[in-house]
């Protein structure tokens, strides 16, 4: 039962969501605490796994979620139902991409999908933000102040706009991934 339950939540997920694994990531989240899948903790550390690994977001995670809760066949059915309806859309959209973006519904559709994944995208980044730094998980639940991840993230994003600000070109994503790793470790041990 819980393939099937990972399957057609994914599936779900994968149907409405866009914007790509950024975009999911509220789903994705709001979909994980609702069933009890994983805990806020589980959940923040499962995005920083799957940032970390090769592959794109959604399916990294839907991966790891599904293999969390059911094994290798969990992990199968997760990815599965997270990637069919992005595939199944695709091959749609192949077929008829010319004669669809000619016409002004489909453009309009686009410009107003645009703005909507840009907010689903903050609002998930300051859920994260706001659960990671202070600890508040629920309206009415105390406070936690992480010291060490606002450090860690106060030296992420200082190194991210130095190097911009100097080197007048972005940060390796993989490199911060890389720095932001070995400063969890150097503000654990420490």
């Amino acid at each position: 039962m819980i393939y099937l339950t990972l399957f057609l939540t994914f599936l779900k997920i994968g149907a409405v969501s866009f914007g790509g694994g950024y975009g999911m990531i509220s789903l994705i989240r709001e979909t994980v605490l609702e069933n009890a899948w994983l805990t806020e903790e589980e959940f923040l550390n499962f995005i920083a796994v799957a940032e970390s690994t090769p592959g794109p977001l959604a399916v990294n995670m839907a991966t790891f979620i599904g293999s969390s809760q059911a094994g290798f066949l969990g992990a199968l059915t997760a990815t599965l139902g997270v990637i069919l309806p992005s595939f199944v859309i695709i091959l749609i959209i192949a077929a008829l991409i010319k004669n669809l973006l000619k016409y002004a519904g489909v453009q309009s559709v686009l410009s107003g999908i645009r703005p909507t994944i840009v907010g689903l995208i903050l609002a998930t980044a300051l859920t994260m933000f706001v659960t990671r730094i202070f600890g508040f998980t629920s309206v009415g639940a105390p406070f936690s102040f992480d010291r060490r991840a606002l450090l860690i993230f106060l030296i992420i994003a200082a190194v991210a706009v130095l190097w911009r600000v100097f080197k007048k070109r972005q940060f390796s994503p993989i490199l911060l991934i890389l720095l932001s790793g070995g400063l969890g470790i150097l503000v654990n041990v420490v």
